[in-house]
């Protein structure tokens, strides 16, 4: 057997109000489903954003037909999405205009080019040319 890929990325905000309007409105991923004050999830190309509220998935959920047990993570998490170059470029325009702060771009050792910026939650979040981990 061999792990394939991943399907799911989680992070947690937990203001999902915000966490909603950046990863769904700026971003454009579609969001695949909510509940509110809980989680809300995105469609990523060919996986899942999962962004869930800290303090409920401590909790766990109430339906015994998906015992789903209780997860989370406390403090700042990291998400790189792919991008070209070209992209990265365009991507800090559209962060710049909509004042989100740069916290870095450089280009890596082996040329990779990679933009950081924080989500309204503090996650940080990448955009990198997958020939980072060539």
């Amino acid at each position: 057997m061999t792990v394939l890929t991943i399907l799911e990325t989680a992070l947690y905000a937990d203001d999902l109000a915000a966490a909603e309007s950046f990863y769904g409105g700026l971003l454009g991923l579609p969001v695949l489903g909510r509940v509110e004050g809980r989680h809300v999830f995105f469609r990523a190309a060919g996986g899942i954003l999962l962004l869930f509220n800290p303090a409920a998935t401590a909790i766990g959920g109430s339906n015994p037909a998906l015992p789903v047990p209780t997860h989370g993570a406390q403090g700042p998490g990291h998400l790189c999405f792919a991008a070209s170059r070209d992209e990265i470029a365009r991507w800090r325009a559209v962060f710049t205009a909509a004042g989100i702060a740069i916290e870095a771009e450089f280009e890596w050792p082996g040329g990779a080019r990679s933009l950081y910026i924080r989500d309204p939650a503090g996650n940080s979040i990448e955009f990198a040319e997958p020939r980072l981990w060539d």
